[in-house]
């Protein structure tokens, strides 16, 4: 028997991550058909690869839906000034009416550090910019003028405009996989997102190996001990990479397992994967809502009419 989780069961929210589309119409009737069929949110990856820019792609997405949040799922701080980013940011949440979310992270992909020339500092140091970059994303949204002083950025007498519609500051979403990121995120984040260990910088069999049940276990139990009084201001978020809806959900878990050269147990148990039929992903959400708290979940852009009959069921619940 698994055990329940001590932090509060928040209902169903439902969000899908896309990355491109071949053209403007393509990448708008995503976004619609994402709005008319339930999901919450829009989020994009921020990466160097063959995806849209998430700022106008988001925008664009925004323009176009009356309801859909948007967001990054994340913006890697390390690829903008936060000054410039919380000025994109404030200016998304103005021109959507109020619909952003702040996704945040301090960069892993090493390949888009190796082919911009960033420099690919080591984790603790991309951490330590990620927190201050963070502090200077909300002063710039305060409603006042502020000064920082950090290691890594340095603002005088700056008054971030425009303000966001949400105000002080849209909801943030911090996802980490290891213990600083999630500690810090159980502290200060509005959203945490349970992600795999990519301390590696690219996804392999070590990266698989913190996807286990176990192993997020124990990220769920580094913000049980961590969040204090503010368990009831969070809500847990988890993007389920693996999501197959069929009637043969035993067979599709085999081949998967068997393609990732992992137990068919780690797959079935993960909640990063979504197997089956409607009504078994239903049965497994609730199942891992009771288990770990994740009550916002987010799947593929390939998912939304496959999933929908989930959304439909759950959303809100």
């Amino acid at each position: 028997m698994t055990s329940r989780t001590t932090l509060p069961i928040k209902p169903f929210r439902f969000g899908i991550q896309a990355s491109a589309q071949p053209d403007k119409a393509s990448w708008i009737d995503l976004a619609k058909r994402a709005e008319d069929r339930g999901f919450d949110v829009l989020t994009m990856p921020d990466h160097f690869t063959d995806q849209l820019a998430p700022i106008p792609a988001l925008m664009a997405a925004a323009d176009n839906t009356t309801t859909l949040r948007v967001g990054a799922l994340v913006w890697d701080n390390d690829y903008k000034h936060p000054v410039v980013l919380a000025k994109e940011l404030a200016t998304i949440d103005v021109l959507s009416g109020g619909r952003l979310e702040i996704g945040l992270g301090a960069g892993w992909m090493v390949s888009d550090y190796e082919q911009s020339g960033i420099v690919y500092d080591r984790p603790g140091v991309r951490i330590d910019r990620f927190i201050e970059g963070l502090d200077v994303i909300r002063g710039c949204m305060a409603a006042d003028a502020f000064s920082y002083s950090g290691k890594h950025y340095t603002i005088t007498n700056y008054n971030g405009l425009p303000k966001p519609i949400q105000a002080p500051c849209p909801p943030v979403l911090i996802g980490g996989g290891g213990k600083r990121v999630l500690t810090y995120a159980a502290q200060h984040a509005d959203i945490i997102g349970i992600n795999a260990t990519l301390t590696a910088g690219a996804v392999g069999p070590d990266v698989i190996g913190t996807m286990t049940a176990a192993a997020v276990g124990e990220k769920v139990a580094i913000v049980s001990n961590a969040v204090g009084a503010r368990a009831n201001e969070i809500e847990m978020n988890i993007r389920a990479f693996m999501v197959n809806i069929n009637e043969d959900a035993t067979g599709s878990i085999e081949r998967l397992a068997k393609a990732m050269n992992v137990e068919a147990q780690m797959i079935a148990e993960t909640p990063f994967a979504l197997i089956g039929p409607p009504s078994k992903l239903i049965e497994d959400l609730y199942a891992r809502r009771e288990r770990w708290g994740f009550s916002y979940i987010i799947v593929g852009g390939a998912d939304i009419d496959s999933f929908a009959p989930v959304v439909a069921a759950l959303r809100g619940n």
